[in-house]
């Protein structure tokens, strides 16, 4: 056939298969258009054109989705199946390309021109067929997927174009090559390219038989899906593919897009994820970076809330949920109004210091909800290991990032109110001094690239608020407290619990033991009565307790007998709670001749001390007993030795420490005392006891004594004058040092006490004792 005698023919387009010249195949053909081009073809001489679609997905294909080179078959048989499709023998007779489509509703036509083969060198083509052959039977052994007939077909087969065809359509070859292999007219250049391609596979399918036998000798009895995933292992390293992690990089590349991160975490990431590409799947260093990669891209590095800077919601908020708490309110709306002003503060580090059940750590919670910033928690209690706190290298078996990154990776923004619980609770061992690890932390001019083993890369800590709590100053190492503005919240006031359990607890408490409002009333009296007896202590844990079994005791008495409303007074407390657990001082009801009367300040608030002096006769010995500590004892012993120093001035006999036995005892033996402000109580009650010279009931005392006799300053006079207001003290003597500390007494409780601010002990037995048997004063 010469290249100018164009044919009109039906097409026939394929979708995923090829048909070469000289190759016999049954088709399924079920488009209207392929039937009917089929039709067609059968009417006339029973050609048709086979083209494969460039892109088997497209259901109606135009001119452009059909390839322009295919081959000319013969319709050898046609049955319609019951499906409606038809199945149909073709024979491949020889090659063509499209010159001309021609338009037909129908079915596809087109004008084809025939394609003859180029022979170049004969010799050069019988030797490539030899070798051809060669590499096709041992291609055929290792496939297991050509039978013999077919081989001993091909041996046959001595034209080298019709040899090529044949090979090309016995072989397992992609579209694109099988269509390469159509388009090559030049015979020579056709059995070179399958010669390579052969080539190929036999090496991909040696690889699989290896593999195949590698997988079989590792695996004794699995499931069958075990095996198929080892296998699909195995392929993927002998082929050099990325271990099946290209989806997992492609996701986390992304996730790194996606992130604003910084330019050198970019970089960081960049060069981890290639590591990752690289690194085997099996290996234990892959899930190491994988590990690190998932902390780079889940911490937040530059993602910030935006504070709300409006004081007065602030202060609407911290007032709402707690009562009193002056200070640290003050300070929170302190640093909201500087920011306001600078818009470039760095966050405080404040520190709550005061016994438990104070609310540290509600208060840390409603700053951040006062600001409107995100709040995360983490307890430092019995940290003892370096490594909790900067993290862990990251060559140790599950090694993982410090307590504060943790922290931040759940904040999820670079400026969240940071709480660090029970900080005095850190402790050292062998595994490090995690205090010492805090310092970087908790320091506003450091923070800003603080370094964690595990990341290796600085992070700013400057914009967060970090929020410490403790119970005790002394436990905190004093670099690390240098580093903090502490705020101290010495307990609540009597009048503060009965606010607190009023505004706060009460409501909670109704809510949680499923009463209304109206159901439970407690009466003022009943709940000061409450506080007195029924808990000791600084903070309101206990008094919540308290009120939710009365809640519950009325729960009980609305249920069992239809009442619609429980009235507690302080009467009826008694029947509802019991017995009452403690007692509070009471003022002496007369005044007494070597007692006197001071003022305590323990965990639970303030209380009265009695402290009782008795002489007899002796050789000076002095006892002290009421389980005192190594300060009260020091103080009584100071205050024996100004006694004997200014024996004369006072009226008491010189020698008094050779004839009499002091014994110094203080009420309650069984409760632990200790402190330095109990001096001046003692050295009045041993004054009283020496000179007879009673006491003035009425007058309560604090104070701590030197040798001298000079009155020191102390601490806790907001909870000792609130002891002595509760014991119906009205005369309270304090050192001069302390006037400062009025102003923090509430005016309510200062108004009916009379406040005598001493520098002397001459001064405080002015006021505390009567002279001699003289009572009428």
């Amino acid at each position: 056939m010469t290249e100018s005698n164009f044919l009109h023919i039906p097409l026939l387009p394929l979708r995923g298969l090829i048909v070469f010249p000289g190759m016999v195949i049954h088709l399924d053909v079920g488009r209207e258009k392929s039937i009917e081009s089929l039709e067609k073809a059968m009417m006339n001489d029973q050609h048709i054109f086979l083209s494969a679609q460039k892109e088997s997905a497209i259901e109606d294909p135009e001119k452009e989705d059909i390839q322009v080179v295919g081959s000319v078959a013969k319709v050898n048989q046609m049955l319609k199946l019951p499906n409606g499709t038809m199945r149909v023998l073709v024979e491949g007779l020889y090659r063509a390309e499209i010159k001309k489509f021609i338009n037909a509703e129908k079915q596809f036509f087109v004008e084809i021109n025939p394609l003859e083969d180029s022979h170049q060198k004969p010799t050069e083509e019988d030797a490539l067929r030899r070798a051809l052959l060669e590499q096709f039977e041992h291609y055929s052994k290792v496939s297991k997927k050509i039978t013999k007939d077919t081989v001993a077909t091909v041996m046959d087969i001595e034209d080298p174009s019709r040899f090529a065809d044949i090979v090309a359509s016995h072989i397992a070859l992609k579209m694109s090559d099988k269509q390469d292999v159509l388009e090559t007219r030049d015979v020579a250049k056709r059995l070179r390219k399958l010669l390579e391609i052969i080539s190929n596979e036999q090496e991909v399918l040696e690889l699989e038989r290896k593999i195949g036998q590698r997988v079989k000798k590792s695996m004794e009895e699995t499931q069958k899906e075990y095996y198929l995933r080892e296998q699909m292992k195995a392929i993927q390293k002998e082929l050099g593919e990325k271990d099946g992690r290209t989806g997992e990089l492609q996701a986390l590349r992304e996730k790194l897009e996606e992130k604003a991160l910084p330019e050198r975490i970019q970089e960081v990431v960049e060069k981890e994820l290639n590591r990752y590409e690289r690194v085997p799947q099996s290996s234990a260093e892959s899930s190491v970076i994988r590990n690190y990669i998932d902390w780079l891209l889940t911490l937040p590095w530059q993602e910030e809330t935006e504070d709300n800077l409006n004081i007065h919601h602030a202060e609407n908020v911290l007032n709402a949920d707690h009562y009193g708490l002056e200070k640290v309110k003050e300070r929170v709306l302190e640093y909201l109004a500087v920011q306001q002003l600078t818009n470039s503060l760095k966050g405080p580090i404040l520190c709550l210091v005061g016994p438990p059940g104070v609310g540290k750590t509600s208060l840390a919670r409603s700053v951040a909800r006062a600001i409107d910033r995100h709040f995360v928690r983490i307890s430092l209690g019995g940290v003892r290991d370096e490594a909790e706190i900067r993290g862990h290298r990251r060559t140790y078996v599950g090694a993982m990032p410090g307590r504060i990154i943790q922290g931040m990776k759940k904040a999820e923004t670079i400026n969240p109110v940071f709480l660090l619980d029970e900080i005095d609770k850190m402790s050292n061992d062998f595994r490090g001094d995690p205090s010492s690890a805090m310092l970087e932390v908790l320091d506003p001019e450091q923070n800003n690239t603080y370094s964690d083993h595990y990341l290796e890369e600085t992070y700013d800590l400057s914009k967060v608020m970090f929020v410490a709590t403790a119970n005790n100053l002394a436990t905190i190492p004093r670099p690390l407290l240098d580093r903090m503005e502490v705020i101290s919240i010495a307990g609540y006031t009597e009048l503060e619990k009965l606010n607190i359990a009023k505004q706060h607890l009460l409501t909670k408490q109704l809510k949680e033991n499923g009463l209304k409002k109206g159901q439970l009333q407690i009466r003022d009296e009943a709940l000061i009565k409450l506080i007195r007896v029924y808990t000791r202590e600084a903070g309101v844990r206990g008094l919540e307790r308290q009120l939710a079994a009365v809640c519950r005791k009325a729960a009980k008495i609305i249920v069992s007998s239809e009442k619609q409303r429980v009235v507690v007074t302080a009467k009826q407390l008694e029947t509802i709670l019991g017995k009452p657990i403690f007692r509070y001082g009471l003022m002496e009801s007369e005044n007494q001749i070597g007692a006197a009367t001071g003022l305590a300040y323990t965990a639970a608030g303030g209380d009265i001390l009695s402290i009782e002096v008795s002489l007899a006769k002796g050789k000076g010995k002095l006892t002290l007993t009421g389980k005192l500590g190594d300060v009260m004892k020091e103080s009584a012993q100071a205050a024996f030795s100004y006694i004997r120093s200014r024996a004369a001035e006072l009226k008491i006999e010189p020698d008094f420490h050779e004839k009499f036995d002091i014994h110094i005892h203080v009420p309650e033996g069984a409760t632990p005392k200790d402190g330095p402000s109990a001096g001046i109580t003692m050295a009045t009650a041993l004054i009283s006891a020496l000179t007879g010279r009673p006491v003035r009931k009425e007058v309560g005392m604090t104070g701590e004594i030197t040798l001298r006799g000079r009155v020191l300053p102390i601490g806790g006079l907001k909870e000792k004058t609130l002891s002595a207001h509760r014991a119906g003290i009205t005369t309270i003597i304090m050192p001069a040092d302390n006037k400062k500390d009025l102003d923090d007494i509430p005016d309510s409780v200062r108004e009916g006490l009379t406040f005598i601010p001493v520098d002397h002990l001459d001064t405080v037995l002015e006021y505390a004792l009567l002279e001699e048997n003289d009572e009428s004063k």
